[in-house]
């Protein structure tokens, strides 16, 4: 009876432990620098990337950082394909209703207008502009809900689809998150300029995860809340957008 007894107790043990070693799987799309992006060797890289793995190493968790397309991303998380998201996801009251968020790792951006240099447009009674954004983004859903009866919005699998369609004159204008168009800005040599008015839109930027992972997203919000008291999360911040911040630290 005692032997039984030790093999139940090391298989209690064994289990536990397999349990704790647990890869979290966690989701980026890798088309939306600075971000994430893939690198030119095809891995992940960006801010995010790099946060994730503060992350995971804050809070001692193996972690595997996959790539997925973005409209996909909160499906496939609900299938269980993975467990975390962050892929530049900012946080609304509609996406609550799916998914939970860890708190914000980037604060509520402008959403910004951008065009070919030149461009004119009368934001004050805008009507005929053929308006670009990424499918299944903030942007997307603010121009279908509030510019779509006088203007044209099309949509895009991915930003980067809509900055090449601004170029070859196919739209009028993008719109898109302030820290994802700056540096295509400032890297056009003046071709591409921002135009019109900055809105806000969302709650700042997290990570999402399935409703009945209460105990991950504890880990994580642990994680995040010591990265911005240490400096760790400002440091990331200033490395990837252009030294912005700081915003966490005291």
């Amino acid at each position: 009876m005692k032997k039984l007894i030790l093999a139940a107790a090391a298989l209690i043990v064994l289990g536990t432990t397999a349990q704790a070693q647990e890869t979290v799987r966690i989701a980026t799309e890798g088309a939306y620098a600075p971000w994430n992006f893939l690198d030119d060797s095809g891995k992940p890289a960006g801010y995010e990337i790099d946060l994730a793995n503060a992350i995971c190493a804050q809070a001692a968790l193996t972690c595997e950082i996959i790539t997925n397309d973005w409209d996909s991303i909160i499906p496939n998380l609900l299938a269980g394909n993975y467990d975390v998201i962050m892929a530049g996801m900012s946080i609304t009251d509609e996406r609550r209703q799916t998914i939970n968020f860890t708190q914000e790792y980037f604060p509520a951006d402008p959403s910004r207008y951008v065009a070919l240099a030149g461009t004119e447009i009368d934001f004050d009674n805008l009507s005929g502009v053929r308006i670009g954004a990424q499918s299944g983004t903030i942007q997307a859903t603010y121009a279908q809900d509030n510019l779509a009866a006088d203007n044209t919005v099309i949509v895009f699998n991915t930003a980067d689809q809509a900055v090449a369609d601004l170029a070859a004159s196919n739209l009028d204008v993008i719109f898109a998150d302030g820290a994802y168009v700056d540096p295509i800005v400032a890297a056009s040599n003046g071709t591409i300029e921002y135009i019109g008015p900055e809105i806000m839109i969302g709650d700042g930027m997290a990570a999402g995860l399935r409703k009945d992972e209460a105990a991950l997203e504890a880990t994580l919000n642990d994680a995040i809340t010591a990265l911005k008291a240490d400096g760790t999360m400002d440091k990331l911040i200033a490395q990837w957008f252009d030294g912005r911040g700081p915003y966490y630290a005291q």
